[in-house]
C-alpha cells in the first residue's frame, strides 16, 4: 500500500489540506495570475462560516520520489532541479534567476503536498463516498512534461496509485476546467480502463491534438458560454457518459477559471452557475452510488476561494457530502 494512505479519525472529513499548500516565494508569485493563496483562503472561509475546525480537517503526506516514479520519468523529476525548467512551467519566467533550492521549497515542495493530497483522496473516496483534496487537479501535467502551472501528474498518480494496489479496476475523470486536460490524457492515451469526459473552451492553451484522442465524451466550447448553454451540455454528456461507462471511482476536476471575467477562461459562467454545476456531479455520483474525488485546480480569480467554500457548503446543505 502507498505510505500516502493514511487512516483518518471518524471526526474527520475527507476534506485534506495543509497550511503548506500556498505558495510565497519573496512576492515572485505575483508574476502570476494565479492566486498563490487560494487553498488557505477557501479553509479560511469555511471556517469564518463555522462550517469546519482543525479537527475536521486532513493534513496529507508529501509525495516523494519514490511516489512520483510511479507515473514521472526520471529524466523529467531530474529536470525540476534546474530553475529555468520550472519558471516555464510556471509561467514565471523570473524563477529562472532564482536558486533552484529555493524554488523547491517555496513552489515544487507546496506542489508534492498537494499531489500526496490527491493521492490520498482516492482513498478516503472509495471509504467515505466523497473526498476533496482542497488543492491539486494539475491536469497539464504528463509523466514526462510539465506546463501550465502544472508541475505533477496528480491526476494520473490518483488513479494509477490506486489501480496498482487493485483498489479500483476503471475510473473516470471529468473535467470541466476552462482548459483541455491534455496531461493526464497523454498518460491514458490507449487505456480503456480510464474513461475522459473533457469539456473545455476549445479556443484557449493548449489545443493539443494528440491528447484529444484519449478523450471518450468530448464537448469543446466556444467564447463567452454562459450557464444555460453550459448546464444543458454538462447534463447531456455527463448523463451519456455515465450511461456509457460504469466507473469504480469519479475524479472531478473542478475548476473556477469557467468564471465569467477569469483572464484566461474566456467563459461567462456565474458564479451560481459553478455551484450548481459542481452539485450536479456530485448529484450523479450519488444517485449511482460512484465514489468521488474533487479537485480545486484551475482558478485565477481572487473570489475563487469563496465561491468554492459556498459550493462545499452547498453540497453538505443538499445532504451530497457529509462527516462521516
Amino acid at each position: 500500500m502507498s505510505s500516502l494512505y493514511i487512516d483518518i479519525r471518524d471526526e474527520q472529513w475527507p476534506l485534506i489540506y495543509d497550511d503548506s499548500y500556498n505558495v510565497s516565494f519573496l512576492g515572485l508569485e505575483k508574476f502570476h495570475a494565479f492566486d498563490s493563496k487560494k487553498w488557505g483562503n477557501i479553509i479560511n472561509h469555511l471556517k469564518e462560516a463555522e462550517f469546519i475546525t482543525d479537527n475536521n480537517i486532513v493534513k496529507p503526506i508529501e509525495a516523494q520520489k519514490s511516489d512520483l516514479l510511479i507515473v514521472h520519468t526520471k529524466k523529467y523529476l531530474k529536470s525540476l532541479k534546474w530553475s529555468a525548467k520550472v519558471a516555464v512551467i510556471a509561467e514565471v519566467p523570473v524563477l529562472a534567476l532564482v536558486p533552484n533550492m529555493l524554488v523547491q521549497y517555496a513552489y515544487l515542495k507546496p506542489m508534492r503536498l498537494q499531489t500526496g493530497g490527491s493521492i490520498l483522496a482516492g482513498k478516503l473516496a472509495l471509504e467515505r463516498g466523497w473526498a476533496i483534496n482542497v488543492g491539486g487537479g494539475f491536469h497539464h501535467c504528463s509523466s514526462e512534461k510539465g506546463g501550465g502551472f502544472c508541475p505533477y501528474a496528480d491526476i494520473t498518480l490518483l488513479i494509477r496509485c490506486l489501480l496498482v494496489n487493485h483498489l479500483i479496476q476503471n475510473a473516470m475523470i471529468v473535467d470541466l476546467d476552462a482548459h483541455q486536460g491534455n496531461g493526464y490524457e497523454r498518460d491514458f492515451l490507449n487505456v480503456p480502463e480510464v474513461y475522459i469526459m473533457d469539456m473545455y473552451n476549445k479556443h484557449i492553451y493548449p489545443r493539443d491534438r494528440e491528447a484529444k484522442r484519449a478523450i471518450r465524451k468530448k464537448v469543446e466550447l466556444d467564447h463567452k458560454v454562459e450557464d444555460m448553454e453550459y448546464m444543458l451540455k454538462l447534463r447531456q454528456n455527463l448523463k451519456a457518459a455515465l450511461n456509457e461507462f460504469k466507473p469504480d471511482i469519479l475524479v472531478y476536476n473542478a475548476g473556477t477559471d469557467i468564471l465569467d471575467t477569469d483572464p484566461l477562461g474566456y467563459l461567462r459562467i456565474s458564479e451560481y452557475g459553478i455551484v450548481k454545476r459542481d452539485e450536479f456531479v456530485f448529484e450523479m455520483c450519488k444517485e449511482k452510488n460512484i465514489p468521488i474525488v474533487m479537485l480545486t485546480s484551475g482558478g485565477y480569480l481572487t473570489q475563487s476561494a469563496r465561491i468554492i467554500a459556498d459550493s462545499i457548503m452547498n453540497l453538505h446543505r443538499k445532504g451530497l457530502i457529509s462527516g462521516k
